[in-house]
């Protein structure tokens, strides 16, 4: 029997301040570095080599970071246009640039007089070219005095005994307060501290995988001598971090085949049956699968823990609705959880147009089999909430459709069967768990994604459910052109869209025109992409396109004598109806809309969208918007309208849109260009993340490996006796928990 350490996580969770001192672990708490842990897993974002003696410059490559330790040759002050300070550095045979720009009158003669002739000093930075010489522009650095005494503040002489010796010196992700050499020499020191460290894992895990013991990882990353040691210790914290995601998910697996769930057998000649007879078309043979995949799931008395992906438009939210009557139809309810308010009466108007008057509940005139769809959400009048809640309690209400309002305690329901969850993407694994804690029978789950995801993002986003897959899109869709118009380079384009607009309406068709904001004041609340486009916030100064004020410009100008509608989130919710019922129907020829259209509206007719400062939504955002389209048997045309530079990141997302329709594709350019996010908590925006150093595309075989190990270790220890691996798991859902409390 293997006698399990609990000294481990108990060290590495001891607070940074009781080592390092309140000052320093302050500066470190804005850097999310709160713990010896922390410091430890936070890796360099590359590496340089040390020097103990006089550097080669004949060996200086361009892109290179170098530490160079050589003389001063000559160095003068340059005062016109911008003034500066020019130095020319030696090995005593070759040499390098050296420009420091000095914006402030005293700089000048601060940088000369540092930079004595002469004079040795260590110099680092980064290696480019100018005029066919090799250059280094703004490189740290700090001067020797000719006892080998270094010259300058305690920062300077911290610089000069990380770089003087030989190896590799690693260069952090710091701030102006707490710059690369101090996080390197506090990671010296908690290093030292954990000195002696027991070795968590299994032998048998490490030996599989190869990897060094975890004291061993920390010193490879933070003070190793070759780059292959820097990359056997950063693998061995990418797995432990993995294989705390892995066994999360396994102990939920475990916890989940535990429970009971009532059964749904269905019933013959009830009310899914009756939604079947009037579907007027075949459902498709991917629809067909995973239906009987989710049917024999909810036949049993295990809750189904299942995850449905499929591509924009192939019919997921049909796939639900069959197994929310399927639920009904065994004497439960359903609940279809959305992330904003938008979202969920869209989703409710869209089961009651489905099912007609299947969803009329049980009045004068209604089918026997009919149930009620209700929407609950946080912004209902008091009288009509009291009422839904009512019809939930009571069971009056077959189908419940909502926000994270469901999740209140105050929420009552009859017999609670099913659960869908809607947009994943802005839910986490603890949100829906507190669907899961009421009752001692447990509701099925479903949840649907918009977008395919990889395989390595499933096992690490959704590694607690089952996957199923559409992949087939209904017959009769037609195919979608997409554009990319820049705006700035050729102005006369946006013109040309709008005329392409009148095109289509000339021939019956009918037009969507998306913008980022409701006015020019007001951004759209529904469109988290906008200003923060895939977790990183817009470096675009040009003024938000609105809604307000481009239907009027649009109505009295370039598009006059069309019928143009308007419709935005703040608008009340009637008004919002109408509007979208007229262009439904064909009473509207154009729709001015912001991302409120991003799913749940289906118009077969439309065959045109153009989307305003398209470079401020994310990849999937605007692979959702253009899936509004070509949903009938017209050829699509998508026009991507932006005036950001050619080359740059925002330029690059729409390329990636506008080269392919394929989910899976899009999925992993998404992925990379916005991080996984929060993968446990309720933040998967990628701005913050429990995952430090793993990317969920990258390492996969690290994911999948982790997985299976995790599989294995939760088998041999059910009960979570091995204390490290339990206070791993409950460390790593307290995190996630912790960071969903402060977002809710």
């Amino acid at each position: 029997m293997v006698r399990w350490q609990t000294d481990t996580f108990a060290r590495l969770n001891a607070p940074l301040s009781s080592v390092l001192g309140d000052k320093t672990a302050k500066a470190m708490a804005k850097l999310r570095l709160r713990t010896t842990g922390d410091l430890m897993r936070h890796l360099p974002r590359r590496y340089l080599r040390g020097t103990e003696e006089s550097s080669d410059l004949s060996r200086l490559q361009d892109g290179e970071d170098v530490a160079l330790l050589a003389r001063v040759r000559n160095v003068k002050k340059v005062t016109s246009q911008r003034a500066r300070v020019e130095a020319v550095l030696t090995d005593g045979r070759n040499e390098v640039d050296v420009t420091f720009f000095a914006p402030k009158h005293w700089m000048p003669d601060f940088f000369e007089k540092q930079l004595t002739k002469g004079v040795q000093g260590i110099f680092v930075g980064r290696v480019g070219t100018f005029r066919d010489r090799f250059q280094l522009t703004h490189p740290n650095f700090v001067m020797i005095d000719r006892h080998g005494t270094v010259v300058g503040s305690a920062e300077r002489v911290t610089l000069a005994s990380a770089v003087s010796r030989s190896g590799l010196v690693g260069l952090y992700p710091s701030s102006s307060a707490l710059p690369t050499w101090t996080i390197s020499a506090s990671a010296e020191i908690v290093r030292e501290h954990l000195s002696g460290l027991d070795e968590p894992l299994p032998d048998w895990v490490r030996e599989q995988r190869g990897l060094p013991t975890l004291e061993e990882a920390f010193a490879f990353v933070h003070a190793g001598e070759t780059l292959d040691q820097t990359e056997r210790g950063a693998e061995r914290l990418r797995f432990d971090e993995a294989l705390a995601l892995q066994l999360t998910m396994a102990y939920r697996r475990l916890d989940q085949s535990h429970h009971l769930a009532a059964p749904m057998p269905g019933a013959v000649g009830g009310l899914l049956d009756a939604f079947d007879d009037t579907l007027p078309f075949t459902l498709t043979r991917g629809q067909r699968q995973v239906g009987a995949e989710i049917d024999a799931e909810l036949s049993r008395d295990k809750p189904m823990q299942r995850l449905l992906q499929g591509e924009v438009g192939s019919g997921k939210t049909l796939v639900a609705l069959r197994a929310m009557l399927r639920v009904v139809d065994s004497g439960h309810q359903a609940v279809l959880l959305a992330p904003t308010e938008v979202l969920a009466a869209q989703h409710a108007d869209t089961l009651r147009r489905l099912l007609g008057d299947l969803a009329a509940g049980q009045v004068l005139g209604a089918p026997e089999q009919a149930t009620e769809v209700v929407l609950l959400s946080g912004s209902l009048p008091a009288a009509v909430r009291r009422d839904t809640l009512a019809k939930a309690a009571n069971g009056q209400a077959g189908i419940i459709v909502g926000t994270h309002a469901l999740l209140s305690d105050a929420v009552e329901f009859a017999s609670l069967g099913l659960v869908v969850v809607d947009e994943q993407h802005r839910f986490g694994v603890e949100q829906r768990a507190r669907l899961n804690e009421a009752g001692r029978l447990r509701p099925h789950v479903l949840v649907m994604t918009a977008t395919p995801i990889p395989r390595s993002v499933a096992m690490t986003v959704f590694g607690d459910l089952e996957t199923s897959t559409l992949t087939e899109i209904p017959a009769g869709r037609a195919d979608v052109q997409t554009t990319v118009v820049d705006v700035e380079a050729h102005p006369g384009w946006l013109d040309r869209a709008w005329q392409r607009i009148r095109e289509e309406v000339g021939q019956g068709r009918q037009a969507f025109v998306v913008a980022p904001a409701i006015s020019s004041t007001v951004m759209d609340d529904t469109a988290d992409a906008v200003l923060f486009v895939d977790g990183a916030e817009s470096t675009s100064t040009r003024p938000l396109t609105s809604v307000e004020d481009l239907h009027d410009d649009l109505r009295n100008g370039v598009l006059a004598g069309l019928r143009i509608g308007m419709l935005h989130g703040r608008m009340p919710t009637d008004e919002k109806d109408k509007v979208m019922s007229s262009f439904a129907s064909g009473d509207l020829d154009v729709l001015v809309s912001t991302t409120v259209v991003e799913v749940g509206v289906d118009v077969p007719n439309a065959s045109v969208m153009v989307v305003m400062d398209a470079d401020r939504f994310g990849i999937s955002q605007l692979h959702q918007l253009r899936g509004r389209i070509g949903r009938g048997s017209h050829p699509g045309l998508c026009l991507l309208i932006t005036g950001a530079e050619e080359g740059s990141p925002a330029r690059e997302r729409l390329a990636a849109v506008a080269s392919t329709r394929d989910g899976f594709v899009l999925a992993e350019a998404d992925l990379n260009a916005r991080r996984e996010g929060d993968v446990l908590g309720a933040s998967q925006a990628g701005t913050r993340s429990t995952l430090r150093l793993l990317r969920v595309l990258e390492h996969a075989d690290t994911i999948i490996d982790a997985r299976e190990v995790a599989e294995r270790l939760v088998a041999d220890d059910p009960r979570r006796e091995n204390p490290f691996l339990a206070d791993l798991v409950t460390q790593t859902e307290l995190l996630a928990a912790g960071d969903w409390l402060e977002r809710t």
